[in-house]
């Protein structure tokens, strides 16, 4: 099993809370999981495990506003 980085990891929640507002472990991520995302940037990992278990993006009901 490989061992997650800890960098990669904080990059991927901070990356989920974003998107998702959830983290690997609100998420039920083991490091079985994990591992399965692991060779992508974290953002891009964010996103393929939310398209691939149909997460409804957080800005989908919100969209983000622009800073004035």
């Amino acid at each position: 099993m490989n061992r997650i980085d800890s960098e990669w990891l904080q990059a991927f929640d901070d990356a989920m809370l974003s998107f998702f507002a959830i983290d690997h472990a609100d998420a039920g991520m083991d490091q079985t999981d994990l591992g399965r995302y692991s060779d992508l940037p974290a953002r891009d990992a964010a996103l393929a495990f939310g398209h691939d278990y149909e997460l409804c993006r957080v800005d989908t009901f919100w969209p983000l506003q622009d800073s004035p």
